[in-house]
């Protein structure tokens, strides 16, 4: 179902996506000779590539607007639960009551749509700031560096642990009377240009078409974290948020198909006499046993012993939070960029409209804070002053500066079991209900159709595309299975968009790869980022950068980015791309912004 009027959005859409690198030519706008072929093989598509997200995950609307639309799954009572849903994702919420009540103590976004504007990918941060404002997906993975010198910057690790004074994600806002666990005023983003590339790969095109590439560093002094201790001997790199279109349907695909996807690229790797953990990361594919690693799983719980209720699951059980085996085997991971979550309705975004926000559920029941802060907090002079004059204060206690400090110590600390001693009896500020109504919309999220498929240029960068190998990693097409979903206790029995035997084109692969880049992403490893849906970028968030840390303003950078490093697992391929003609460049351009 469509939520604007359609002629709006194609004068709209016509208004607001030129291409922005290679020729305007390529302009992805809706043709009137469109009509006539959707849903009709046309060269080398095939009817079924017209819904990137199949009959049941895919909008028929293609234009500004579609990213927010429903699926054809969510029918009768779950429509208003989606409606519902999509407010508590793009409301800010308060401190006061009501459905969007709760915020902080500490927090990262007032709202879920700050760091997904337009429902997309994040958007750069060109001002050098990293401040809390609207399409800032930013979030900074802070850690201690591991200094191995073998990064094409010759600078620091990617890899370390992160530290533990902030939380994973790391907050920049509190609510009155406390400081935030980093000053964001103090967090500076530096943006370098490249000059070179280790690679040797020229900055300009063959044709004599130049193309540039930036990337972002970020610096943050000792003193801008208001924790105790403060943390030493860090190492900061960004990453944006993703869109979030089409992830139920990621959840609908088998654990077994995705593990199969392994096998194929292991067997591959083998074969061509390659070292098989040098291209799949080692904690998610055990190369010496040939199958998934242990880390791979999600939920993975190893001493049954301290299970509840005498339990005693087998291996890969999943644990919930109260340590009771609540579904059968654990869940393969695939979701993230570190690939840190297994499944939509346990994460991501039902952790993080928790630790965004820091509002609390019945299966969130703990602030999303660290020990290092409450700390702070209850040695601040300032908080405890404040306090001190707000009697009706939760952390007033007695009014004393010693209790005071101690109910401040003890609420917020994670170590202290917050929300089940003497200093409070927990109530969830999200409802079950509302929550539920949360997950409907955050599966129930479409796809927008392929657009131009009918257009030789599209199909001609098709055909490239799939000569150069890029479909190596960007796996075109899965199909979903029974979709019989994993769902968490607090909302068990009801239901959620299902999307079964669908044939999907998010064209990634869900598994990890090394681009080695200047500054790159923590750790390394990426998940292949899926392609669908990405040429409406722009129409939809007002931006379109691309890859992890939006440093791509295009795809060619993103492209090119792909080869900067002749260790980059994708150079080959994007080195191909440097040897096409302008007029091949722009072709596959065109497929991907069509897709």
């Amino acid at each position: 179902m469509n939520k604007k009027n359609s002629l709006y959005l194609m004068m709209f859409a016509t208004l607001t996506l030129p291409l922005a690198s290679c020729s305007d030519d390529n302009k992805v706008i809706e043709t009137e000779t469109d009509a006539n072929y959707v849903g009709k093989a046309t060269g080398n598509f095939t009817a079924d590539e017209w819904y990137p997200g199949g009959k049941l995950g895919t909008t028929d609307n293609a234009t500004a607007g579609c990213y927010e639309d429903e699926t054809k799954a969510v029918t009768g009572d779950m429509l208003t639960a989606f409606h519902k849903g999509e407010a508590l994702f793009e409301r800010n919420y308060n401190t006061g009551s009501g459905a969007f009540k709760g915020l902080g103590p500490a927090y990262l976004r007032t709202s879920c749509l700050d760091c997904h504007p337009g429902y997309g990918h994040g958007k750069a941060q060109p001002d050098g700031t990293l401040r809390a404002t609207f399409g800032n997906g930013y979030l900074m993975a802070i850690y201690h560096p591991l200094a191995d010198g073998n990064n094409p910057d010759g600078d620091q690790s990617n890899n370390g642990g992160y530290i533990s004074e902030v939380t994973g994600m790391p907050q920049q806002k509190a609510t009155s009377p406390f400081l935030p666990p980093i000053n964001e005023d103090d967090i500076k983003i530096k943006w370098t240009e490249v000059t070179s590339m280790p690679s040797g790969i020229p900055m300009k095109f063959k044709d004599g078409e130049t193309y540039s590439l930036h990337y972002p560093t970020v610096t943050i002094p000792t003193t801008a974290f208001n924790t105790d201790p403060q943390p030493s001997n860090i190492a900061v790199r960004l990453e944006s948020t993703i869109g979030i279109i089409g992830t139920g349907l990621i959840d609908a695909i088998p654990e077994e198909e995705i593990i199969k996807q392994y096998e194929a690229e292991a067997k591959k790797f083998k074969e061509k006499g390659l070292e098989v953990s040098t291209y799949l990361n080692p904690s998610m594919w055990d190369a010496a046993n040939n199958k998934m690693a242990t880390s791979a799983w999600y939920g993975t719980f190893t001493a049954p012993g301290e299970l509840a209720n005498g339990q005693k699951p087998a291996n890969h059980d999943y644990i919930n939070a109260k340590k009771e085996v609540v579904n059968g085997p654990a869940m393969l991971k695939r979701y993230t960029y570190a690939l840190t979550r297994a499944t939509l309705q346990d994460g991501p975004g039902a952790n993080a409209i928790w630790n965004i926000t820091n509002v609390s559920r019945s299966d969130r029941p703990k602030l999303y804070t660290t020990d290092a802060w409450a700390k702070a907090m209850s040695e601040n002079e300032s908080v405890i002053k404040a306090i001190q004059a707000d009697p009706s204060s939760p952390y007033h206690a007695d009014g004393t500066k010693e209790g005071i400090a101690d109910a401040v110590l003890h609420l917020l600390s994670p170590s202290t079991n917050q929300f089940d001693n003497q200093w409070h009896n927990f109530t969830a500020e999200q409802t079950d209900d509302d929550y539920y109504a949360f997950m409907v919309w955050h599966r129930g999220l479409a796809i927008p159709r392929a657009r131009n498929l009918n257009d030789p240029t599209v199909q001609r960068g098709k055909e490239l595309f799939m000569q150069m190998g890029c479909a190596s990693c960007h796996r075109p097409s899965w199909k979903t299975g029974d979709d019989n979903y994993w769902i968490s206790d607090n909302i068990k029995g009801k239901k959620l968009p299902q999307y079964p035997n669908q044939t999907i084109y998010p064209y990634s692969d869900f598994i990890q790869h090394k681009l080695d880049m200047i500054n790159d992403i923590h750790g390394s490893w990426c998940r292949t980022t899926p392609l669908w849906g990405r040429g409406l970028s722009l129409a939809n968030t007002g931006a379109e950068e691309r890859l992890h840390d939006c440093r791509a303003r295009n795809e060619v950078e993103a492209i090119m980015w792909h080869c900067y490093s002749k260790n980059s697992h994708a150079y080959w391929s994007a080195k191909q791309f440097y040897d096409l003609s302008k007029s091949d460049r722009d072709a596959v351009v065109k497929f991907l912004r069509s897709i």
